[in-house]
């Protein structure tokens, strides 16, 4: 790495974290059809590499057939081979990733030698069920179909609670990205299933952050940055590499990753209220001083949080700044 531009990044653009305890971290992700699933999966394994966070698993909702292989490929990539990945079962498969076959077949894993990932219902109540109480950060950047489905699970031979009871007791924050504020139609939301997405949203028991479309939008990472920071074997180089051949890409997911672990005030807040997800996925916001929805509104600009950004997802953390 450029050790001039590492010494810039460290000096002006460095972070402080949540500094006691490694936080327990879910991510729940569609590694298929863009690439800052990527992004954001990158950065919390550098956030582990400084023992900041500690991440319990990885939730696939996806219906791409090498997604799982994927993030697995990553994971191991990352010498954390036995990250635990739930996929949500009995679903039709297809392929259509630009770097999800590739990774997972390029890359040595666990599901390449016979390993099923687990049912991500199963692996949700397992990991929240094992976890403090009031401690586990979950962070969606894709739709929320195993999300619904953990919110809607009954008591079994894991947990006497339901998950809305397990998620009430364990959960600390879900970070979401998803939406469109005030308001508006987003992808993650009504793309495929936002049935799922209503159901989640309005029957989630605790404290949510939405980062919606507009916040990512216009920050730019992963482009002449990424490509010179990363040798080119790395599976992170790689994907974007095959994704648009590094010629940057939106952040919208990385921006859940950041606001949910971090001290700094990259965005504003809103007032608490409700988000109200419509048939369509569509959705609307209402003021509420008890509700338990917030969402993100721009502060800084965008290209100093793509900096930021950029050089998580690269490998470098430097607290206190």
């Amino acid at each position: 790495m450029n050790k001039t531009i590492q010494l810039f990044l460290i000096l002006f653009f460095a972070f402080s974290f949540h500094s006691q305890g490694q936080v327990p971290v879910i991510l729940d992700a569609d590694l298929d059809s863009d690439v800052d699933d990527v992004g954001a999966l990158a950065m919390l394994h550098t956030l582990e590499d400084h023992q900041t966070i500690k991440i319990l698993g990885v939730v696939i909702t996806s219906d791409d057939k090498d997604a799982a292989g994927c993030a697995a490929a990553i994971n191991t990539y990352y010498k954390r081979p036995d990250i635990p990945i739930g996929v949500e079962k009995g679903i039709t498969l297809r392929s259509f990733s630009k770097y999800t076959k590739q990774l997972a077949t390029n890359y040595p894993h666990s599901l390449k030698n016979g390993k099923q990932p687990e049912d991500a219902t199963r692996l949700y109540r397992r990991l929240l069920v094992n976890s403090p109480d009031n401690s586990v950060v979950i962070i969606s950047i894709g739709h929320l179909t195993n999300i619904r489905k953990l919110l809607n699970s009954k008591a079994d031979h894991i947990s006497p609670l339901s998950g809305h009871e397990l998620i009430k007791q364990k959960v600390k924050l879900w970070s979401c990205m998803g939406g469109q504020y005030p308001n508006g139609k987003e992808a993650n939301f009504y793309r495929p299933d936002p049935e799922s997405t209503k159901i989640a949203v309005k029957n989630w028991p605790g404290q949510v952050i939405f980062s919606g479309w507009e916040i990512g939008n216009n920050i730019i990472t992963g482009a002449d940055y990424l490509k010179h920071a990363l040798d080119s074997e790395h599976p992170v180089s790689l994907a974007y590499k095959l994704f648009n051949g590094y010629q940057g890409r939106q952040s919208w997911d990385q921006t859940s990753i950041l606001v949910a672990l971090t001290d700094k005030h990259y965005w504003k807040l809103s007032p608490k209220g409700n988000v109200i997800v419509n048939e369509d996925g569509s959705n609307s916001w209402e003021d509420d001083p008890q509700g338990l929805h917030q969402y993100l509104i721009e502060s800084l600009p965008p290209t100093e949080i793509a900096k930021i950004i950029d050089a998580l997802m690269v490998g470098i953390y430097r607290p206190g700044f």
